[in-house]
């Protein structure tokens, strides 16, 4: 006796006398000797509600094929019920406050919120894989998201996934459909990010004089800060986490060795390479270390706030850059601009990829390269200035 192979039987749900539900299936067996199939009945259990305990359907599911393979003599192994939503409830109540900062949990709890659970709570997290996850991917892309922001999402899909499954992820980004043409334009605007150049960080701070909103100690704060985003390289966390005694004025260095989160938290640096003292001994470095010995009459933060706690960049961006910027007409971009500008006039002036790469805090060379971007006509131009004599000049 066997069952007929190629059937899958559809799972239901019956009702016994007195209201309870069962999950139930039929099926057809063939039955040596006799020409007629026989039909049979095989009730696995009953459904689980807020006062029963029994199956869910995704585990009822499982259980029929089980029955079915064993019945056929065929090994079978059950699936997982685990859904997506057991996976964000491990990821936030284990993993997250064990592994992550607070910082990257919010901007990973936003992701969940705003984009993964409303599609993907009931799902079993063994259905997850790169054609479901394709296609919820297109989905989001006709809502209007870009493709990096979806990108970013998925990784934080695999972040809780790898969490509570020992690290093994039921899909790669290797295998998102993302037409060429969509990647050679995102690879083409990582590119033409914004940077601030020194010229442009020099009008910047200048225009600040023109902003009758800001008073006398705050715009000051605010052109110190400007000045020495783009004669350093640092990150914002960076900047508003330094404190008095890690300026040597005398060696003209900057210690690194805090960052302020999301949150305004000051705790550790992005990775291993952001550790580093960076060397201000270019002009533009010594301008920089000019102002901040001129503006510096306290101690603790450097760039504090009126409560003495560190500034947030949104206030800096409202009140300081994003006037100034538009003023002068200049994109408008946030403090990473000047982060950006700083590698790039070192990559011009010569200076060796190796002390850039250590300045930045970058962890790669190709890092370092994309920071660069396109550069713009007018600093090519400079570039190609001519010595009397015809030869090149050097930058």
């Amino acid at each position: 006796m066997s069952r007929r192979k190629g059937q899958n039987p559809k799972l239901r749900i019956g009702t016994r006398n007195d209201g309870a539900q069962y999950f139930y299936f039929q099926y057809w067996l063939d039955v040596p000797g006799v020409e007629d199939r026989k039909r049979r009945r095989e009730i696995l259990g009953p459904v689980k509600t807020a006062k029963v305990t029994g199956l869910t359907k995704t585990e009822a599911e499982a259980k029929k094929m089980q029955f079915l393979a064993e019945l056929n003599g065929r090994s079978f192994t059950v699936p997982s019920s685990k859904t997506f939503a057991d996976a964000v409830k491990y990821y936030r109540e284990v993993f997250a406050p064990r592994m992550l900062r607070d910082s990257t949990f919010s901007i990973a709890d936003g992701h969940l919120r705003n984009h993964l659970e409303p599609d993907w709570n009931n799902m079993p997290v063994s259905r997850i894989d790169i054609k479901t996850v394709n296609d919820w991917a297109w989905k989001k892309k006709r809502s209007g998201l870009s493709w990096v922001t979806v990108k970013n999402i998925l990784r934080t899909m695999q972040r809780v996934l790898s969490a509570s499954s020992e690290g093994r992820v039921p899909f790669s980004q290797d295998g998102l459909a993302i037409p060429e043409r969509d990647k050679m334009q995102m690879s083409i605007n990582s590119r033409r990010n914004v940077s601030y150049s020194w010229d442009q960080t020099l009008r910047i701070v200048e225009q600040l004089d023109q902003n009758d909103q800001l008073r006398d100690g705050r715009r000051e704060k605010y052109k110190t800060l400007f000045l020495l985003a783009a004669a350093s390289g640092l990150r914002t966390g960076e900047l508003l986490a330094l404190k008095t005694d890690d300026i040597d004025f005398e060696r003209s260095t900057v210690h690194v060795d805090k960052s302020v989160d999301r949150m305004r938290k000051i705790g550790p640096c992005k990775n291993v390479t952001a550790y580093r003292t960076v060397v201000l001994a270019d002009a533009e470095g010594q301008a920089a270390m000019h102002a901040l010995r001129k503006f510096l009459k306290h101690e603790g933060l450097v760039f504090r706030s009126k409560n003495n706690g560190p500034l947030a960049e949104t206030t800096i961006l409202t009140q300081g850059l994003h006037p100034a910027v538009k003023a002068l007409n200049l994109p408008k971009a946030g403090m990473h601009a000047f982060r950006r500008g700083c590698n790039r006039r070192w990559e011009l002036a010569r200076v060796s990829g190796a002390v850039i790469r250590q300045q930045m805090g970058h962890a790669t060379a190709d890092m370092t390269t994309l920071y660069t971007g396109e550069i713009p006509v007018e600093q090519v131009l400079k570039q190609f200035q001519l010595e009397p004599n015809g030869a090149a000049k050097a930058a």
